[in-house]
């Protein structure tokens, strides 16, 4: 799947939240985005990475600390 297509998939999944609404406003939509994308992601990668943390970080950008406090939030440690 390519970062185009991933992102398509995000537009439509938002389109249809929208769509699901029936006109109400939505509330704090970007902290749900970021809550319902950042899990799954963080779970697959530390997956991938073996649950080595460090390596996991590196490909995620983001410092070793940093990480582990998102794992930590999101109940995956």
């Amino acid at each position: 799947m390519s970062k185009k297509q991933i992102e398509e998939a995000v537009r439509h999944s938002l389109e249809v939240y929208f769509k699901d609404l029936h006109g109400e406003d939505p509330d704090q939509l970007h902290h749900m985005m970021i809550n319902v994308i950042e899990k799954p992601l963080l779970d697959v990668v530390m997956k991938h990475a073996e649950g080595n943390q460090s390596r996991a970080a590196v490909w995620l950008g983001l410092n070793r600390n940093t990480l582990r406090k998102k794992l930590t939030e999101h109940k995956l440690l």
